[in-house]
């Protein structure tokens, strides 16, 4: 999810509200707060706690609730942060994969660290992993994976490995165990769910949720289409290197859920020019004329 902000750059809970009647309105099958889209590194605890309560109650049990906020680098910040997140209702309490060791240190300091963790949280809710490129990217072993996975804790890892091989054996470390993998990643999507994957929850879905959805619910009824549909996703989703999330906060502008683009993570100006802004929107069209083509609703 993103989190929209007015002139002040506070948060803009008007426009959040619409927010998430537009992801819901498109199908989408749960809602993910406080994670990098959100800028969940530039909110306080406070804002953080008030955001996820926020989307929770106004998700009103329609679709799940997820939420991260896990930013702080001392282990019982990190456990205040996750008491505080599980205490406003989310089904699970996404931790990141970056916050469990230090660049250098190794995938044993990552399970003590994740242990330890998981030992002090709360047992009300799920727990999952999320592989946060920011402030810098640390991909699960899988030796990490499959300790989560036995633990009978995770339900969610938000994968972002980009490659197909891994996350095949990812599956297979997973198998029979409630630990679901969701790509982040549109290129690798369509053959993942061919492989067994549990979902798409990438920064795509906030421009098109409604084709993920349709991917998701439709790959294998409709292989065709899903193939040509995929390709399309494909490359649009290079597109999300054009200043995000200011480029994703301009689309929700001109579609009339945001009243502003304005980001604390970064400024638009001379990050998101007028060239960006034009080829997000020709991008954006063009999904809506393969829907037309491909005949989906």
């Amino acid at each position: 999810m993103l989190t929209p902000f007015d002139a002040r750059r506070e948060i803009d809970w008007a426009s959040l509200e619409k927010l998430i009647e537009w992801y819901i309105g498109a199908g989408v099958h749960g809602l993910f707060a406080a994670c990098q889209s959100s800028e969940m590194f530039f909110l306080s605890d406070a804002e953080t706690r008030r955001l996820v309560r926020f989307v929770v109650e106004k998700a009103a049990g329609r679709v799940p609730v997820v939420a991260s906020g896990h930013t702080a680098q001392g282990h019982g910040q990190q456990i205040d942060q996750i008491k505080a997140i599980a205490d406003q209702g989310v089904d699970s309490v996404i931790l990141i994969s970056n916050r469990l060791a230090m660049p250098g240190e190794g995938d044993e300091v990552v399970i003590d660290n994740i242990a330890r963790l998981t030992e002090q949280a709360p047992r009300t809710v799920g727990l999952g992993i999320y592989e946060c490129p920011h402030p810098y990217k640390r991909l699960l072993g899988d030796e990490v994976v499959r300790w989560c996975a036995a633990s009978g804790r995770y339900t969610f890892i938000k994968d972002t490995c980009c490659n197909i091989e891994t996350i095949r054996r990812r599956l297979a470390l997973v198998a029979g165990s409630q630990l679901h993998i969701a790509n982040a990643n549109t290129q690798t999507l369509l053959e993942s769910l061919k492989a067994g994957a549990h979902g798409f929850s990438g920064v795509m879905a906030n421009f098109h949720p409604e084709l993920y959805v349709w991917l998701y619910e439709n790959w294998s009824a409709e292989p065709g289409k899903a193939a040509r549909l995929s390709n399309y996703l494909s490359l649009a989703a290079l597109s999300e290197v054009l200043s995000y999330p200011v480029c994703a906060k301009d689309f929700q502008v001109g579609i009339g859920n945001f009243a502003t683009s304005l980001c604390r993570v970064r400024e638009a100006g001379a990050y998101f020019t007028s060239h960006e802004q034009s080829t997000m929107r020709q991008m954006v069209a063009m999904g809506e004329d393969i829907k037309e083509i491909l005949g989906i609703s």
